[in-house]
C-alpha cells in the first residue's frame, strides 16, 4: 500500500512538473515574442513617419520596458508625438520611465511641460515631489495648476504638506488646483485609515476662498471622514438654505453608514419643509436600513400628503410584517392617492411572514380592510382558497368581486370549479362578468390546459348560450387540441351566436393545427360570412407561422381551390411571393391557369424566380409554361422624381436586372433603394428607357410599384 501511494505521489509530482515546465516554456515564448515586438517598435520610433511612430507608442504601452524609455523620452519635446510617448511612459512598469519624465521637466515649456507633469501625477512618482513643488510657483498658472494636481495624486506626506502650506497663499486658478490636490490627498488618507488628518484637510479647503464645487466636495469628505461624528455637520447641510449644500447633504446621507445616522435623518423629518422631508425620505430609503425608524412610520401616518406618500413608499420597500397594521390603516383611508400608495406598498412588502399575517387577519377582517386583504392575496399570489371561497358569498358586491379576482390569480387545478360555478350558475348575476375574467385568468395559467379545457367543456351543457360563448372565448385564449375540437364543433352547430364566436376564434388561432378545421369550415360554411372568415384565417396561418416549404405550398394550393373570391385568392398569391421556393413557385405557375388571376400570378411567378436567382431546376420550363422565355434586358436611362426634380438612377436599376422583364429592388421603397427621397412630399414616378432582346421600350411606374417592363412591340 505504501509503495502504491509513493508511486502515485511520484506520478502526480512528475505531471505537475511537466505542466509547470510547459507553462514556463509558454511564458518564456510569450516573453521572447514581446521582446521581439518591442525591438521592432523601437526601430519604428527611430526612423518611421509620425503616424507610424504614434501607433508604435500605443503598442509600447503594452510591450514596452526599460529598453524603450530612451527613444520615448526623445519624443517628449515633439509637439506632434509627445502625448503618444507619454501614453507608453505612463504604462511602462520601470523606474526609468519616472526618471525620464522628471528629467523632461527641466527643459520643457508650456503645454509639453504640463503634459509631462500630468504623467508624473498618473504614475504617482514620490521622487518628483521637489520638482513639482518648484513648478507650483511657476509664472504659467496652468503649469502651476498641473503641478498641484500631480502632487495630490502622489499624495504622500511631503506632497500633502506642500499643498496644505500653499492653499491659502496660492492665487486665482492655482488655488483651485491646490484645493483639488488637497482633496486628493485627503481621499488617500481616508483609504489609509487616517481619518482625523483627512478631516483637517477637508476643513481647510472648506474655509478657503475656492470655487463652489470644491467647497461641496470638501464638505462631503469632511462629513464622511468623521463617520458618526460627522452627523452634526451633515444636519447643518440639510438645514442650509443653500440648495447645493442641501443636495450634497442628501447624497452624503446615502453614504454615511450607521444606525445613528438613520435616526438623525428620521428625526429631521419633522423639522424641515414638506418638500425637503420627502427628499430626505428617498435618501433614507436608498440606505436600505434593516429597521424602519419610528419617525418614518409616524410620517407615513400623518402630516403633509407628499411626505406621507414618500414615507409610505419607504415602509413598503424596507418594512416587514410589523408594518402591516400601519399600511392597512392607510389603505382604507378616504384619500384615494394615499390609499393606492399604501396598497402598492403592501403588495411589495418583503417577507413570507407578511403572507402568513395576511391570511391570519382574513377571518376577523371586515369592510374595507377585508377588501384590501383579499386584493393582497391575489396580488401576492397567496394560497388562501378557503377564505376566498367564503368571501365569494359575501353580501358586499365589492368584496365578492375582489374574492373572485383573487381566486383567478391563486386557485389551483383541483379547485377550478369554484370559479366555473359562478360563471355557469351564478348566485349573483351581477358577478358573472368579473367571474368570467377570473376564470379566464385561472385557465390561462393552469399547467395542464387539456384537463382544464375538459372541465370547461363538461360545464357547457349547464350554461346559457351567452355563457357558452364566454366559455368558448376562454378556450380560444387557452388553445390546445380539446379547445380547438370544441370550438370547431360549435361552429358546425345550429346556434348563430356560437357560430359567430367560434368562427372568429378560429380565425385568430395561434397554432397551425387549426388549419384543417378552418379549411373544412371554408369548404362547408354555415353561411358566406363564415366562409370568408375561415378562408382568411386559413391564409393567415400560411402567411404568419413556421412550417415546411411543402406544407405552406400545399396550404396555398388548398386555399386557391377552396376560395370563391378573387380577394382571398390574391392574398394567397401574396403568401407565395413572401416565401419563394420551388414548391410555392409551382403553385404560382398553376395559378396562372385561372383567367382572373393570370396577370397577378404571372407577376408573382416572375418575382419568385428572380428571388431564387434562377436556381430552380424547373425555372426555364416554368417560364415557358407561362409564356415567358429568358430575355436580355438593358436599362438605357432611368430617372426617379417629380416634375423637374429628377434623380438619375440608371446605375442603381442596372444592378438589379436579371434575364426577366421583372426587376426586384432590395426594398419595397423606391426611396430606400435609390438612396433617398428626391422630392419629399411630392408624388413621384420612375421613368425607364430600356431594351428587351434589342427592342427599345419606355415605361413609367408609380412610386413603389412593381417594376414589370412591358415587352416592346
Amino acid at each position: 500500500m505504501y509503495k502504491t501511494r509513493f508511486w502515485t505521489h511520484c506520478v502526480a509530482l512528475l505531471a505537475a512538473l511537466i505542466l509547470l515546465a510547459g507553462g514556463s516554456t509558454q511564458a518564456g515564448e510569450d516573453q521572447n515574442a514581446s521582446k521581439e515586438k518591442e525591438r521592432a517598435l523601437i526601430e519604428v520610433l527611430r526612423s518611421a513617419s509620425p503616424a507610424e511612430k504614434a501607433t508604435a507608442c500605443k503598442q509600447l504601452a503594452i510591450h514596452g520596458s526599460k529598453e524603450a524609455v530612451p527613444e520615448l523620452a526623445r519624443l517628449l519635446a515633439d509637439e506632434q508625438l509627445a502625448s503618444w510617448a507619454r501614453i507608453a511612459l505612463e504604462a511602462i512598469p520601470d523606474p526609468a520611465a519616472d526618471e525620464a519624465l522628471r528629467n523632461a521637466t527641466h527643459s520643457l515649456k508650456g503645454r509639453l511641460l504640463i503634459g509631462a507633469i500630468n504623467s508624473i501625477g498618473v504614475r504617482r512618482d514620490a521622487n518628483a515631489v521637489d520638482q513639482l513643488t518648484g513648478h507650483l510657483k511657476d509664472q504659467d498658472s496652468e503649469v502651476a495648476s498641473a503641478s498641484a494636481v500631480a502632487l495630490g495624486r502622489v499624495g504622500n506626506a511631503a506632497a500633502t504638506k506642500t499643498l496644505r502650506q500653499s492653499l491659502a497663499g496660492a492665487a486665482g486658478a492655482v488655488r483651485t488646483a491646490v484645493a483639488e490636490g488637497c482633496i486628493l490627498c485627503a481621499e488617500r488618507l481616508i483609504a489609509e485609515g487616517k481619518l482625523s488628518e483627512a478631516a483637517e484637510i477637508y476643513d481647510e479647503v472648506r474655509r478657503t476662498d475656492v470655487p463652489r464645487q470644491k467647497i461641496l466636495e470638501a464638505t462631503r469628505g469632511a462629513i464622511l471622514a468623521r463617520k458618526s461624528d460627522g452627523i452634526p455637520l451633515l444636519i447643518e447641510q440639510l438645514r442650509s438654505s443653500d440648495h447645493g449644500l442641501f443636495q450634497i447633504g442628501l447624497s452624503t446621507a446615502r453614504e454615511l453608514a450607521g444606525r445613528e445616522v438613520a435616526d438623525a435623518l428620521a428625526t429631521e423629518l419633522a423639522r424641515t419643509t414638506p418638500q425637503r422631508a420627502a427628499l430626505l425620505l428617498y435618501a433614507l430609503a436608498d440606505r436600505r436600513e434593516s429597521v424602519v425608524p419610528p419617525a418614518v412610520v409616524e410620517a407615513a401616518k400623518s402630516g403633509p400628503k407628499e411626505v406621507r406618500i414618500a414615507a409610505i413608499g419607504f415602509v413598503g420597500r424596507l418594512g416587514d410584517a410589523s408594518s402591516l397594521s400601519t399600511l392597512l390603516a392607510i389603505a382604507t383611508e378616504a384619500d384615494a392617492e394615499l390609499a393606492q400608495t399604501a396598497k402598492t406598498a403592501l403588495a411589495g412588502l418583503p417577507g413570507e411572514k407578511v403572507n402568513t399575517e395576511i391570511v391570519a387577519r382574513l377571518p376577523g377582517a371586515e369592510g374595507k380592510t377585508l377588501g384590501v386583504l383579499i386584493e393582497l392575496v391575489g396580488q401576492r399570489r397567496i394560497d388562501a382558497t378557503v377564505a376566498l371561497v367564503k368571501a365569494v358569498d359575501h353580501p358586499d358586491a365589492a368584496i365578492r368581486s375582489a374574492a373572485l379576482t383573487a381566486l383567478g390569480a391563486t386557485v389551483g387545478p383541483k379547485e377550478l370549479s369554484v370559479l366555473v360555478s359562478p360563471v355557469v350558475a351564478p348566485k349573483n348575476p351581477g358577478d358573472v362578468e368579473v367571474a368570467g375574467r377570473a376564470l379566464r385568468a385561472a385557465c390561462i395559467r393552469m399547467p395542464d390546459r387539456e384537463a382544464c379545457a375538459a372541465e370547461l367543456v363538461a360545464a357547457m351543457p349547464r350554461a346559457s348560450v351567452s355563457t357558452k360563448s364566454n366559455l368558448l372565448e376562454i378556450l380560444g385564449a387557452m388553445g390546445g387540441p380539446k379547445a380547438l375540437e370544441t370550438i370547431g364543433a360549435a361552429v358546425k352547430g345550429s346556434d348563430a351566436e356560437l357560430q359567430d364566436t367560434g368562427s372568429r376564434l378560429l380565425g385568430e388561432w395561434m397554432t397551425v393545427d387549426a388549419a384543417p378545421v378552418l379549411l373544412d369550415l371554408a369548404k362547408n360554411p354555415p353561411s358566406d360570412k363564415y366562409q370568408v372568415r375561415a378562408m382568411r384565417g386559413y391564409i393567415r396561418l400560411a402567411r404568419q407561422f413556421s412550417m415546411s416549404d411543402r406544407q405552406r405550398a400545399e396550404m396555398c394550393q388548398n386555399a386557391l381551390e377552396a376560395s370563391n373570391r378573387i380577394a382571398e385568392q390574391k392574398l394567397v398569391l401574396a403568401v407565395l411571393e413572401r416565401y419563394p421556393n420551388a414548391d410555392t413557385l409551382k403553385v404560382a405557375v398553376k395559378a396562372t391557369e385561372v383567367p382572373a388571376l393570370k396577370e397577378d400570378a404571372a407577376r408573382v411567378t416572375l418575382a419568385i424566380i428572380q428571388k431564387l436567382g434562377g436556381k430552380s431546376a424547373d425555372a426555364q420550363e416554368l417560364l415557358a409554361k407561362i409564356g415567358l422565355d429568358p430575355v436580355k434586358v438593358e436599362i438605357i436611362k432611368a430617372e426617379y422624381g417629380a416634375g423637374t426634380t429628377q434623380r438619375d438612377v440608371t446605375e442603381a436599376l442596372q444592378r438589379y436586372v436579371r434575364d426577366l422583364p421583372l426587376i426586384t429592388l432590395p426594398s419595397p421603397s423606391y426611396n430606400d433603394s435609390f438612396g433617398g427621397d428626391p422630392a419629399p412630399g411630392a408624388t413621384k414616378q420612375l421613368k425607364v428607357r430600356y431594351r428587351i432582346n434589342g427592342k427599345a421600350g419606355d415605361a413609367s411606374f408609380a412610386e413603389n410599384a412593381f417594376i414589370m417592363l412591358p415587352m416592346p412591340k
